[in-house]
């Protein structure tokens, strides 16, 4: 052990000061809030985004005109090029049809939008979401069975196995609507309010026999990507790659309001952070300058045998790490603490309204840990070396004569 961290040691066991103890309570404080704040940020960016493309998927392809209508008016025609779906980075897709409808249910009625699905639907995103029954089957014969969400199961008082009509309206207004009877066999909720409002979900071939397309016939291809990050550069890849009357749009261009309310999340995760390096910081700088001052003759002393200006900073230095590291230790084993009761119980509720979950969604990053502590243990050490050149104007005989 070299001279300054023996001392340093020193300082460490003696009597701790009560800004040295503010000082950790700070640290403490700072960095509980950090890991909060970055990972209830990420885990809620993370379930928005999970829970928005379970409904469509990260990237839609369809005809022009199908997007200005909640119905597929036009099925997808064969210029489109399935080639493009082989791209490494694209999971699956799947091809489906929507059709808007009313259904009216005694004098309770709902405008809503019927999306259709194929036999070799994957549930797999979606199943996550069904609080009651079971996913329509859609193998046989043209299914009747639907998967309705809370939201209208309440709204128009349709319950599990129950039938209930929907009109499905035509382009021409001259014509005869279509009616289906369908059958509830499931009930979902997303906590997607706006979705959950209007969705249910069942079998293709309803929209194809009303628009009269073939079977293989369909008006939207939704792709699934491997990670939410590919949606941008997969979606200019095939908008680039497509003709013209093909549309190809992302989640991000789909639903800007949710994105763009999202993307706030990371400015207020760094002003979070720091203020709360800065708070921190300038504590630490408090007890450093308050423990020179403690401190005045026993510098006079180490600089009357001899010690550099160098040396004795560099033992104030290795103190102040020291305090900033166990604040740090305590801070993190505090902030997992949390985040992982959080996810074990769900005790932190929020309104589904507002935030589209109804429990405070955390995500653990390891590294993403051990890039903060690092950054804040820089930072903060980078604002003691300034106020840390005080030492350097302490005479050796005022500081001894004057004690």
């Amino acid at each position: 052990m070299n001279f300054e961290s023996y001392m340093a040691k020193r300082f460490i066991k003696s009597k701790p000061y009560k800004n040295t103890v503010s000082s950790i309570l700070s640290i403490v404080i700072g960095i509980v809030m950090m890991i909060i704040s970055i990972s209830s940020s990420v885990g809620l960016q993370k379930t928005i985004e999970s829970k928005v493309s379970s409904f469509f998927g990260h990237i839609s392809v369809s005809d022009f005109e199908n997007n200005s209508s909640f119905s597929s008016i036009n099925p997808l025609n064969n210029d489109f090029d399935y080639n493009l779906l082989s791209n490494n980075r694209i999971k699956y897709f799947e091809k489906v049809a929507y059709k808007s409808a009313l259904i009216i249910k005694g004098k309770s009625f709902e405008g809503v939008v019927f999306k259709g699905l194929s036999a070799d639907f994957n549930w797999k995103n979606f199943s996550n979401y069904i609080n009651t029954g079971r996913v329509p089957s859609l193998n046989n014969d043209v299914s009747n069975e639907v998967l309705i969400s809370e939201n209208l199961s309440k709204k128009l008082l349709i319950n599990l196995d129950d039938k209930f009509e929907a009109t499905f309206f035509k382009s021409s207004s001259a014509s005869n609507p279509n009616k289906r009877i369908f059958k509830v066999v499931g009930i979902y909720s997303s906590g997607l309010t706006e979705f959950d409002e209007v969705y249910f979900f069942g079998d293709i071939r309803h929209v194809q026999k009303m628009n009269k397309w073939t079977k293989d016939e369909f008006g939207n291809i939704e792709i699934f990507l491997k990670k939410y990050s590919y949606t941008n550069d997969v979606s200019d890849d095939l908008y680039n790659q497509t003709p013209p009357n093909i549309s190809v749009m992302s989640i991000n261009e789909k639903f800007p309001e949710i994105f763009n309310w999202m993307s706030l999340f990371d400015f207020n995760v760094l002003l979070i952070i720091i203020i709360m390096i800065l708070v921190g910081g300038i504590n630490m700088i408090t007890a450093l300058l308050v423990t020179v001052l403690e401190k005045t003759t026993v510098i006079g002393i180490l600089k009357t045998i001899g010690a550099s200006n160098k040396s004795i900073r560099s033992i104030f230095l290795i103190n102040g790490t020291y305090l900033i590291g166990l604040g740090l230790l305590i801070g993190n084993l505090i902030g997992t603490g949390i985040i992982f009761f959080q996810n074990l119980t769900g005790f932190i509720k929020l309104d589904p309204q507002t935030y589209y979950v109804s429990e405070f969604p955390f995500d653990y990053n390891f590294l993403s840990l051990v890039l903060l502590n690092l950054g804040v243990l820089f930072f903060c050490f980078l604002m003691l070396i300034i106020p840390s050149y005080i030492i350097t104007r302490i005479s050796p005989s005022n500081s001894i004569r004057t004690k």
